[in-house]
């Protein structure tokens, strides 16, 4: 064989496998810019964090936020899934609507939120995002662009705000792992462990 043909072969071969790579990528790898996460601390007493959420409508089409609220041990504590429209402003209070059912029936004083922007399913709504549609909840799907601010209440009881920072790459794991932890509530909660989408549309 002439070393003319061996090197088209090999060129051909390693395209082959840049594409196939490339695609399995593609395919593990949920959207950009459609996970938030942050903090919360202090939570329970006379003060309280505030959640906003934004849907900035540059897709102009609904979205849902799907909210996962951990507690410091990494144990999920609530989820829930709630609309935005277009241009919308959602405002989320911790105590009330995050931190108020959770799945022990204690409320956690400090932990970390997860929110992943996903697209509406039919007439708007949102669905539990636990990945089983079989049982009234949904597969998440994420599409961008939710923005998010939060309000933490610090040691000594004063409240700073800043931008909620996007998670950058996150894996298809990930999302999984959020899914499956959120059926489990659906499983065994009774009601127990889903938030409440505060106001807005």
């Amino acid at each position: 064989m002439s070393r003319t043909k061996l090197f088209c072969i090999c060129t051909l071969v390693a395209s082959f496998v840049l594409m196939a790579g490339s695609a399995w990528a593609a395919a593990g790898q949920p959207a950009a810019d459609t996970y938030k996460v942050d903090y919360y601390a202090n939570a329970g007493g006379s003060a309280d964090a505030t959640i906003r959420m934004v849907n900035p409508g540059t897709a102009y089409a609904w979205l849902c936020a799907d909210i996962y609220v951990f507690d410091s041990q990494e144990e999920l504590s609530e989820c829930c899934s709630c609309p935005l429209s277009p241009n919308d402003l959602r405002t989320f209070s911790l105590n009330t609507d995050l931190n108020s059912n959770p799945l022990t029936g204690t409320s956690p004083t400090s932990g970390s939120l997860a929110v992943i922007s996903a697209a509406s399913q039919t007439g708007h709504t949102c669905a539990l995002p636990d990945g089983h549609p079989g049982s009234g909840g949904t597969a998440v799907n994420p599409v961008a662009t939710i923005r998010q601010w939060t309000t933490h209440i610090q040691n000594n009881g004063t409240l700073t705000e800043g931008v909620s920072p996007d998670a950058g790459n996150y894996s298809a794991n990930e999302l999984n792992a959020l899914q499956q932890q959120c059926y489990g509530i659906a499983l065994v909660g009774s009601g127990k462990g889903i938030c409440s989408c505060g106001s807005g549309s």
